[in-house]
């Protein structure tokens, strides 16, 4: 026999005597594991011989879904209502409309989104689609005369434009409530391109011409991350004027709400304020620098007006927020009532046209405080009515600055945020009132406060929209103000 068959053979019977050994070591232990199990079962009860086969996946199952709970409920803050999804990308900037019933997104999808808030517990919004056009992506948004017309700044690789949408004109005679039910398709009314060369738009802000000989009409003002501001007339696009804060670059610039002044926080600590000049036939004549406000040690990152438009705050990386009153009032001048029984005031003020107007002022006897105009056309500057430490800090113990800060539309919550989070402070005091640490899952991009309170089911509300790069639009209750 061939040497090379008889190893081949030899080698496969060997194998085959391998395998049955330890074939039948593996079938004889499992065999005494199977009657180890099964011989307890034996002499347990009937009734519960299949309760411990389903103990383990309970008690699995339940921890994990505790801690899931546990986990929301954490996330959860108790003024958190509601959140507005469906953005496919970063929310840059939004915009309420006057009375409040509309909410308008600016999404870096390329994406307007123009929410009905018809209740803030809703679980579910309609919005308004509106795609800017193709290559640009919206960067801010400001509604123009009214809630079914809105102006949309986008940006592309040549440069910034701003459209304005507006309702289509309804077909006369149509009484479809379906019809009537839906939301307006949007058309462009005017556009403009590369308004500011190719810089970006850094905010675009939006206030009612009510001041003075003001027509009433939406005045927009688009500050980009140069140094120059411009000013549009909403329904028109016409430009109203135009300014340069000369200060390297802009942060960010806002109009008080009844288009009187302009006001732009940029490199420095100091803040210019601009008045928006009206002439008689309510049209804009021209924009002059009035006033600085000067007092922060270090660049201003943000400002807002009051509702009154009397009073502007401001936060800087120095570590503090000031209130400034610009409504022509200075500090008071304290008068002893102990000389006088009743008081008669002179004040002398000097106005644009430069005539001399005599204004008496009666203060009763149990009074003591009288105030006098910044005289802002004879280069006179407002003084700090309140100074405030921020009450945010590092892990070191340092004062960390504000990136947005809006105010309520009762003068009395300040919301203010940096990065993800969010703090309410009470205005009076400077006090906390409460704060969500981690508002989004991401940096918190735009904050702005509802001008009127919006049904809560049977209830109204103030309501503080927050946007951020989560992707998320979320609605929030003002915490309640403690005397």
């Amino acid at each position: 026999m061939d040497p090379i068959l008889a190893a081949a053979a030899l080698s496969v019977v060997l194998g085959a005597v391998i395998a049955f050994v330890f074939f039948k070591s593996y079938l004889l232990k499992e065999r005494s594991n199977v009657q180890a199990i099964s011989e307890p079962e034996l002499h347990s009860d009937p009734k519960k011989t299949s309760k411990p086969q389903h103990v383990p996946k309970k008690y699995h199952s339940k921890p994990h879904s505790h801690a899931s709970d546990k986990e929301q409920s954490k996330r959860h803050h108790p003024l958190d209502l509601n959140t507005l999804k469906g953005h496919a990308d970063s929310v840059t900037g939004m915009c309420f409309s006057s009375d409040g019933r509309n909410l308008a997104t600016a999404c870096a999808d390329g994406v307007v989104r123009v929410f009905k808030l018809d209740d803030a517990s809703s679980k579910s919004f309609k919005f308004l689609r509106i795609n800017v056009p193709l290559g640009g992506h919206a960067v801010a948004v400001a509604f123009a005369d009214d809630s079914s017309s809105v102006v949309v700044a986008s940006q592309t690789v040549t440069g910034c434009s701003l459209y304005m949408y507006g309702e289509e004109n309804p077909k006369k005679g149509s009484t479809d409530s379906n019809q009537q039910s839906k939301l307006p398709l949007p058309q462009v009314k005017w556009e403009h391109h590369k308004i500011h060369d190719k810089q970006a738009i850094l905010t675009l802000t939006r206030a009612t011409a009510s001041y003075g000989t003001g027509d009433g009409s939406t005045i927009i003002a688009s500050c980009s991350e140069g140094t120059d501001i411009l000013l549009w007339h909403g329904r028109t696009g016409k430009v109203l004027g135009h300014v340069d804060t000369n200060q390297l670059k802009n942060t960010m610039a806002t109009i008080s709400p009844n288009g009187r002044f302009l006001a732009a926080a940029a490199f420095t600590a100091d803040v210019k304020i601009w008045e928006i000049v009206y002439a008689k036939d309510g049209s804009v004549k021209e924009v002059l620098n009035v006033m600085q406000l000067k007092g922060h040690k270090s660049a201003v990152t943000w400002l807002c007006f009051s509702p009154n438009s009397e009073q502007i705050i401001t936060t800087s990386k120095d570590g503090s927020i000031r209130v400034w009153n610009i409504n022509g009032l200075s500090a008071p001048l304290c008068l002893s009532p102990t000389y006088f029984t009743h008081l008669h005031i002179l004040v002398l003020t000097m106005r644009k046209s430069m005539l001399m107007k005599w204004s008496y002022y009666f203060v009763p006897a149990d009074c003591c405080k009288c105030f006098v105009e910044v005289r802002y056309h004879l280069s006179e500057d407002p003084k700090t009515l309140k100074v405030f430490p921020i009450p945010f800090h590092d892990s070191s113990g340092s004062a960390l600055h504000y990136d947005r800060l809006s105010l309520s539309p009762d003068g009395k919550i300040l919301a203010a945020t940096r990065g993800p989070t969010l703090q309410w402070l009470c205005l009076e005091t400077g006090k906390v009132l409460d704060a969500a640490e981690k508002a989004h899952d991401g940096d918190i991009t735009w904050i702005t406060w509802c001008p009127k309170t919006m049904p809560l089911g049977n209830e109204q509300v103030v309501i503080l929209a927050t946007a951020s790069v989560d992707k998320k639009v979320k609605l929030w209750a003002a915490p309640s103000v403690t005397s």
